[in-house]
């Protein structure tokens, strides 16, 4: 699996821009208002993810030190991670990064076919909306590639040999 690249994010949000940006020229006027909840709720997971990627950053550390695994930990307390869910937690940091962009791409459609509008009362209150979305989206790609980021095993200590002995 590779890793989520800022510039495909960017392709996504772009794209998403500009089919909601056409398709706002025609149907803007039959929407309901913009709530601001969206915002709210994106800049929460964002939040989730980078205390995630911390605690996961950290247990990682952890257990590439040595003498690790031979009695040190704190009963029930440092439990060591399992492979599938750090890929689990991967799988989710790459789906959070995607839909950001998504959720960024449409509210940048929103600004900008808003922006022609904005002395009027209505597109204004949606345009503050779209824009207070649109900054809890990057955010939250960016807490996403974060955790991404954090989920990666650390190299060998050093002073590690990186042939096992007894093999020459």
């Amino acid at each position: 699996m590779t890793s989520t690249r800022v510039r495909g994010l960017l392709a996504v949000a772009l794209l998403c821009a500009g089919l909601v940006w056409l398709l706002l020229l025609r149907f803007y006027n039959s929407l309901p208002p913009l709530p601001w909840t969206p915002a709210l709720t994106l800049l929460l997971l964002a939040v989730i993810e980078v205390r995630a990627g911390y605690l996961i950053k950290a247990k990682l550390a952890a257990g590439n030190r040595p003498g690790q695994g031979n009695g040190t930990r704190r009963r029930g307390r440092d439990k060591p991670l399992q492979p599938l869910a750090v890929a689990r937690t991967v799988a989710i940091a790459k789906a959070s990064a995607q839909a950001a962009a998504v959720v960024a791409g449409i509210a940048a459609g929103f600004v900008a076919d808003l922006a022609r509008s904005i002395s009027q009362p209505g597109p204004r209150d949606d345009t503050f909306a779209a824009l207070g979305i649109l900054g809890g989206a990057v955010i939250l790609a960016a807490a996403a590639l974060y955790l991404e980021r954090c989920c990666r095993v650390p190299g060998p200590p050093p002073g590690y040999e990186s042939q096992p002995r007894g093999i020459s």
